[in-house]
């Protein structure tokens, strides 16, 4: 059906004691808890959220 790409974004880390925009970022991710993993469209603009919050987050 679709044949857009998707990439899975798991959080490693906390965001606690990191500037505001980050766990801003991880939100809009649809992340907020450690270990927990969202299936997203590979877009630009997921890719520069992504690139945000890297050292947080791991990217299959």
């Amino acid at each position: 059906m679709s044949d857009k790409k998707k990439i899975i974004v798991t959080q490693k880390k906390s965001p606690i004691g990191r500037q505001s925009y980050q766990k801003k970022t991880l939100i809009g991710l649809g992340l907020n808890k450690i270990g927990r993993s969202k299936q997203l469209e590979d877009t630009p603009s997921i890719r520069g959220m992504i690139g945000k919050v890297k050292h947080l987050v791991e990217v299959e």
